[in-house]
């Protein structure tokens, strides 16, 4: 991250994240299939949207996890997030599984305007996350409450999120990757785990993948549900700042432990999220905060978040680049 070079960018869209951050372009296009745009964007200080999975064409992106992977920008304001993502937007005949945004009743159309949102604080999503990351988040709460309703500690849905999500980018994952994987290309990898992680991968029985897309149907009731009682979800989007590049992960902060995150669960229910900075925490390293909406519900969180960062300057901040 350029904020201190010591420190990892955030992956899997590490370039995208890193070079915003620093000013060598407007914004950039990165990818999610778990966390890989929310992460970046919280590591290097930048604004970053994960769209509604099928709102924005993959078509010529590498393939991880068809079922998962999505594209959205990263840029300097939410407000540019909004800009990118009215153009790269919409349905491609070269991906299939892309498609025009629903019509859905929005403040610009005037039948939400001036009403004042409701946001739900995730359960657990901040109390065991690093001092300053929680702190940082609180006062972007107190901000909020400036413009909105918030309620604190709303539970999501009891599924299990984070073996399903494995199962099915491993699965998934082995399947695009299965002739370098049968052919022993994996063994050039830097990373140990990596050289070993597509074998394992490939043993996911059939079974055990069908179940956890069978959840995704009942998780997508239950999240559409939760959203009728709450207009967005918010929550830290890391429970730490960015690791150290010389430290494997769970070497890095062995203290910050069992903080919850809903990233594995949105993008199982394929919902749009947007990460924008908050504050800073040690070493100089940004934190963020992440706003969560229904499918297709970009603009609400545009408008929100928007509010947001008209009345905070985190997204101004910029890093000290030789």
């Amino acid at each position: 991250t350029p904020w201190n070079t010591e420190y990892w960018s955030g992956g899997s869209s590490s370039g995208p994240g890193a070079a915003t951050a620093a000013g060598l372009l407007s914004f950039s296009i990165g990818s999610e299939t778990s966390g890989s745009i929310i992460t970046p964007a919280a590591y290097c200080g930048v604004s970053g949207l994960r769209p509604t999975y099928g709102a924005v064409s993959r078509h010529g992106a590498m393939a991880l996890c068809w079922t998962l992977d999505k594209l959205g920008p990263l840029c300097h304001s939410v407000e540019d997030c909004d800009l990118v993502f009215s153009v790269i937007a919409g349905y491609d005949a070269a991906d299939p599984t892309s498609r025009m945004r629903p019509r859905l009743a929005t403040s610009r159309d005037g039948s939400q305007r001036n009403r004042r949102k409701k946001l739900a604080v995730m359960k657990d999503s901040y109390e065991k996350a690093q001092p300053e990351v929680r702190d940082n988040f609180l006062r972007s709460v107190t901000a909020l409450k400036e413009f909105a309703d918030v309620e604190m500690d709303v539970g999501l849905p009891d599924f299990p999120y984070g073996a399903s999500v494995g199962t099915i980018v491993g699965a998934e994952g082995a399947a695009a990757f299965r002739e370098q994987i049968e052919t022993g290309q994996m063994r050039s990898l830097a990373s140990p785990e990596g050289r070993v992680g597509g074998y394992t991968a490939s043993l996911i029985t059939a079974v055990d993948y069908l179940h956890a897309m069978r959840l995704r149907g009942p998780m997508r009731r239950a999240w559409a549900e939760m959203f009728r009682k709450f207009d967005l979800l918010i929550a830290p989007s890391r429970s730490t700042v960015a690791y150290p590049i010389n430290q494997t992960f769970d070497q890095a902060y062995p203290d910050i432990r069992g903080a919850a995150s809903p990233i594995a669960a949105c993008n199982l229910v394929g919902v749009p999220a947007v990460s924008v900075p908050n504050g800073l925490g040690p070493n100089n390293l940004p934190t963020g905060i992440q706003f969560v909406g229904p499918a297709w519900g970009e603009e609400v969180i545009f408008e929100v978040v928007g509010n947001y960062q008209k009345r905070t300057d985190w997204h101004k901040a910029k890093p000290a680049v030789a």
